[in-house]
C-alpha cells in the first residue's frame, strides 16, 4: 500500500456489530494491514493531505491564524514585565558564553568552565559587596549626620547653596516630598518596590545559570527555527549575532568600570564626599549608553557643590572630557570588532529602546540594532539589488 491510497470499504473496520474486547482486538489487527504497519513503521503509512483549498479549511485557518495573533497579543501584554526579566537573562547569558567557551576551548569540561566563570563573576560580586558594603554604610551614615549642615547653608542665603535655594525653593521641594510620601501607605508601597526588585534580581540569575548550562543546546534549537536548505547560512547568521551581543556586554561592562574607577579618583583626589557611593553610581548608570555617564556626571557635580563651586565647575568639565574620550576612543577601540554599528543608530536605537522598555531596553537596544544591520546587510540589501 502507498501513501494515499484507497481503503478497501467492504472490509470497513468500523463494520463490527457489538463492542466487545475480542472486536476491538481484531479492529486493531485489521486497521495495521490496512496501514500497511511493520516493525520500521509502527503506525503505517500517512493518509492523504486535506485539500488546502477548500472554503472550510481556508476560513478555519484563518480564524485560527487571528485566534493566535490575539492570543500572542494578550500574552505578550500580560507577561511583558517577565518576558523583558528573560530577555535580559538571555542577554547576560549571550555575553558570558564568551568567557566559558573560551576556557572549554582550551581543555575544561564545560561544566568546569561553567563553574569557574560563575565563580569568578558571583565572587567579585559578592566580593565587591562585602567590602563596600561597610564603606557605604559608614558614608551613608555620614550623608545623614550631614544633613543639617547642608540644610544650614541651604538657609543661608550667602552660601552657594543658599543662593540656589532662594532661586529655585529646594528646600521647600524636598518638605512637601516628605511630607507627601511620609505614610504608612507609602512604605508598604516602597516593601513592594524592595520586594519585587529582589525577585526580579534572583529570576534573572537563576535563568542566566540554566541558560549558560544548556547553551549549547539553546544555540540547536535556534538552529532548527530554519529550514533545511537555508540552515547553513542560519548558523553562521546565529554565531555572528551571539558573537556581536557577547562582545558589546564585555565592552559595556569595561567601560562602565572605567567610568566608575575615574570617578572614585576624581572624588578622593578633590575631596569630594561619598567618593565609593559615587564611583558605584556612576558605573551602574554609564551601564546606559549615551545617557549613562551624563547623567552620573551631573550628580557627582551637584554633590561637589558642597566642597566649593570651583570644584563642581571642574568636576562637569572632567566628565565632559571623560564624555568625549569614551564616546571617540574608549568605545570605538573596544566594540569596533563586535558591534559596528553607526553612531546616528546607536542614539535612535537607544532612545527607542528606552521608550519602549526602560532601562532594559536601553542596554539591549544597540546590539539589538547590530543585529538588524547585519540581517540588513546579508539578507535583505543583496535582494534588493538583484531585483
Amino acid at each position: 500500500m502507498t501513501e494515499g491510497s484507497p481503503v478497501d470499504t467492504s472490509s470497513s473496520i468500523l463494520a463490527i456489530e457489538e463492542p466487545t474486547q475480542d472486536a476491538l482486538d481484531e479492529v486493531r489487527e485489521q486497521a495495521a494491514v490496512e496501514a500497511g504497519a511493520s516493525e520500521e513503521n509502527e503506525f503505517g503509512h500517512v493518509g492523504r493531505r486535506f485539500n488546502r483549498r477548500a472554503p472550510f479549511f481556508v476560513g478555519f485557518t484563518g480564524a485560527l491564524g487571528v485566534v493566535c495573533a490575539v492570543a500572542l497579543a494578550y500574552i505578550v501584554f500580560i507577561a511583558g514585565q517577565v518576558l523583558v526579566l528573560l530577555g535580559l537573562a538571555f542577554f547576560i547569558a549571550v555575553g558570558l558564553e564568551p568567557a566559558v567557551l573560551w576556557l572549554y576551548r582550551r581543555g575544561l569540561p564545560r561544566w568546569l568552565a561553567l563553574v569557574v566563570v560563575l565563580a569568578i563573576a558571583l565572587g567579585t560580586f559578592g566580593g565587591f559587596l562585602a567590602l563596600a558594603a561597610p564603606i557605604v554604610a559608614t558614608q551613608a551614615g555620614n550623608l545623614a549626620n550631614n544633613l543639617p549642615h547642608y540644610l544650614h547653608q541651604l538657609q543661608n542665603h550667602r552660601t552657594t547653596l543658599g543662593k540656589l535655594d532662594a532661586k529655585f525653593h529646594l528646600v521647600r521641594g524636598v518638605q512637601r516630598l516628605l511630607q507627601g510620601n511620609a505614610s504608612f501607605d507609602s512604605a508598604v508601597g516602597i516593601g513592594k518596590i524592595l520586594l519585587s526588585f529582589i525577585t526580579s534580581v534572583f529570576l534573572v540569575i537563576v535563568v542566566t545559570v540554566y541558560l549558560l548550562a544548556d547553551f549549547p543546546r539553546v544555540k540547536h534549537w535556534i538552529y532548527q527555527l530554519a529550514p533545511k536548505s537555508r540552515r547553513p547560512r542560519m548558523v553562521l547568521l546565529t554565531d555572528e549575532i551571539l558573537n556581536r551581543v557577547g562582545g558589546y556586554v564585555l565592552g559595556n561592562l569595561l567601560t562602565s568600570f572605567i567610568a566608575g574607577l575615574g570617578t572614585f579618583i576624581w572624588a578622593l583626589a578633590f575631596g569630594i564626599p561619598y567618593a565609593l557611593l559615587l564611583g558605584l553610581l556612576v558605573a551602574i548608570l554609564d551601564l546606559i549608553p549615551i545617557i549613562g555617564s551624563t547623567i552620573g556626571g551631573v550628580v557627582v557635580a551637584l554633590v561637589a557643590l558642597t566642597v566649593s563651586p570651583s570644584v563642581a565647575i571642574a568636576t562637569a568639565v572632567f566628565y565632559v572630557v571623560y564624555r568625549f574620550l569614551e564616546d571617540y576612543l574608549l568605545t570605538p577601540r573596544i566594540m569596533s570588532r563586535t558591534v559596528a554599528v553607526p553612531g546616528l543608530v546607536t542614539v535612535l536605537a537607544t532612545v527607542l529602546g528606552g521608550a519602549l522598555l526602560g532601562i532594559v531596553g536601553a542596554l539591549v537596544a544597540i546590539p539589538i540594532a547590530a543585529a538588524i544591520k547585519l540581517l540588513h546587510e546579508e539578507i535583505a540589501a543583496p535582494r534588493l539589488e538583484d531585483g
